[in-house]
Order: C-alpha cells, then structure tokens, then sequence
C-alpha cells in the first residue's frame, strides 16, 4: 500500500510539526524535518501493510530527522550571545552596549561593521575579503550605522 504524498501531507503535516518542534526547538529546523520526511516517504519504493504503518514511519523518520538536527556540529557548538558576551571585557558601559546592539545587526551589516571597526581593515580589504564590490561595503556600513544609530539613540535617550 502506497498512498499519495498529497493526501499524507494534508492528514499528517501538522502532527509531524509538532513532534519535531518538540525535539527541535525551532519553527525552520522542524520544518525542514517535515518535508525531508514527506521527501523520503515519496522517494521510499517500501509497500507498507496500512495506514497506520505509514503514519508511525512517518512518525518515526520525522523523529529520527529531528534528533539528527539537533545533533549537527553547529547546534551543538552554538553559544548565546548573552553568554559570549560576559566573557568579554569592556572598556565601558557604552562600549558593551555598542557591541551587544552590533551583533544584533542583520548579518551583512554585522560583518562589515564588525571587520571596519573592530577588526580594522579598510573598505578595499573587505571588499576583498567578502568577494563584492567597494561601493557594496560602503553601503552596507552607512546602513549598518545609520540602524546602529536610531537604536543606540532609543536606548540612551531610554536610560
């Protein structure tokens, strides 16, 4: 027996959803669980006895899916930047504050900004670096700022 992939991603989507949030932790990586489950299932030449049979390998493949996620060398060496930062020293209060509002930019200001001020190479070398054009590092730092500018000002004006 060997039902269409449309009609078990309609019955049972949301149930494999939640089994690998449960073990997940996150709304992307379960869904990404979810449909390399269904891809399985549709590229599996298996007969299986009944429904039931179908739902638990389903259940199954998506646990199993989900618990190989969690265990991929980047999930587990990850460090929250709460933590990462009381491992650093400052030279002030706004100095932290400053890196803390830096490293919540989107990442291609982060970089940029970070490489510019924190790590000292010019505009060229980054370019370089980054393999994109002078011009392209040059706005992504005026935007990084000028984000970096309207928070670090709500916070501040805040204290």
């Amino acid at each position: 027996m060997k039902l269409p992939v449309e009609v078990l991603i309609e019955k049972y989507q949301k149930n494999l959803y939640a089994v690998a949030f449960n073990i997940c932790k996150s709304q992307q990586d379960s869904e990404d669980v979810v449909q390399e489950t269904f891809i399985q299932y549709f590229t599996q030449k298996k007969d299986f006895e009944s429904e039931e049979h179908i739902r638990a390998w389903l259940l199954r493949v998506a646990i199993n899916k989900a618990k190989n996620k969690n265990n991929v060398f980047f999930r587990r060496n990850t460090v929250l930047l709460e933590d990462y930062i009381e491992t650093l020293t400052f030279e002030s209060k706004e100095s932290q504050e400053i890196f803390e509002e830096v490293m919540k930019l989107p990442e291609k200001y982060r970089i940029v900004i970070h490489l510019f001020y924190y790590e000292g190479y010019s505009v060229n070398e980054i370019a370089d670096i980054l393999k994109v054009t002078q011009s392209n590092v040059k706005v992504r730092l005026s935007r990084g700022r000028m984000i970096l500018r309207n928070t670090l000002k709500e916070v501040w004006n805040d204290d």
